[in-house]
């Protein structure tokens, strides 16, 4: 079970990015999926979750309003779509699945991708 996550890069504020996570294998329909990022010296934290039919998401109030989460159940893909990007959003950012439906603690996450970068300049 592997999950691969793209799209970070250098961007200015205001702009937007789109992360995208493929996942392995046929195990991705069961599993809630998440995104989380870490920025230097920081803990990491939770960004937002979709539930395993999609039809139900959760996020983290600093990006609320800003970001959307969506998956593709077909192609094995969650999404993370970043608008009116802030310094503050400068970090790795990694999807994760979990057995639960939607959640929101890393810790009942089972499944972790490799993060992907985002740094946004002021």
């Amino acid at each position: 079970v592997q999950l691969q996550a793209s799209g970070g890069g250098l961007v200015q504020a205001g702009d937007s990015l789109r992360l995208s996570c493929v996942a392995s294998g046929r195990f991705f329909s069961p599993y809630g999926m998440g995104w989380f990022r870490q920025a230097p010296g920081k803990e990491r934290e939770f960004v937002a979750a979709v539930s395993r039919s999609g039809g139900t998401t959760d996020y983290a109030d600093s990006v609320k309003g800003r970001f959307t989460i969506s998956r593709d159940n077909a192609k094995n893909t969650v999404s993370l779509q970043m608008s009116s990007l802030k310094p503050e959003d400068t970090a790795v950012y990694s999807c994760a699945a979990t057995p639960h439906n939607v959640a929101t603690r890393g810790s009942l996450y089972k499944y972790w991708g490799q993060g992907t970068q985002v740094t946004v300049s002021s």
